[in-house]
């Protein structure tokens, strides 16, 4: 199956990234489902540095400032019962605003619950993961997979999760 990374972009944009010469060093994996929906484990992991305020750091938002080609390779655990009002935002590239009045805009995590209580999925992980998503410009995404992209996979992994949704910002 051919996946198209640019349908969704605006065409300036889409058309700016096909003429830069850069290949992906791994082909896009694609998978198929390994059971039915009402039978899949999900787990959500977001590029909108979410983080749990009160009990998890916010990204380093500072070092980005002082070094604008650098981003936060970290990442943050999300419980999936986290309360609104825990929700935080620390990223330089979105405007916050609406995802800390409803998670859900990032990072669906009320709509795969309902899901999840209507049989339509067979469950939602206890935990979602979130990252922030600039890398700087170049990209450096050298921690993600060789450190922090490893580490969610193994924990997904072992709460048996059989697929991710994941939603960029």
């Amino acid at each position: 199956m051919t996946v198209d990374s640019f349908k969704f972009l605006p065409r300036l944009i889409a058309t700016f990234y096909q003429m830069m010469d850069r290949e992906p060093v791994h082909p896009i994996p694609w998978s198929p489902l390994p059971c039915d929906l009402e039978e899949c484990a999900f787990g959500l992991i977001t590029s909108a540095g979410l983080f749990q305020q009160r009990h998890s750091p916010p990204f380093d938002l500072e070092r980005e400032r002082q070094e604008p080609t650098w981003g936060d390779p970290s990442y943050r655990e999300i419980p999936v019962n986290i309360p609104q009002d825990q929700v935080g935002v620390s990223h330089l590239h979105l405007n916050p605003q609406d995802m800390l009045l409803d998670i859900n805009i990032q990072l669906p995590i009320r709509r795969f619950q309902e899901l999840q209580q209507e049989g339509r999925i067979g469950r939602l992980a206890k935990t979602a993961y979130s990252f922030m998503g600039y890398q700087g410009f170049p990209p450096d995404t050298t921690q993600w997979e060789s450190t922090f992209g490893p580490q969610v996979a193994q924990a997904l992994k072992a709460d048996g999760v059989d697929c991710v949704l994941l939603t960029p910002a």
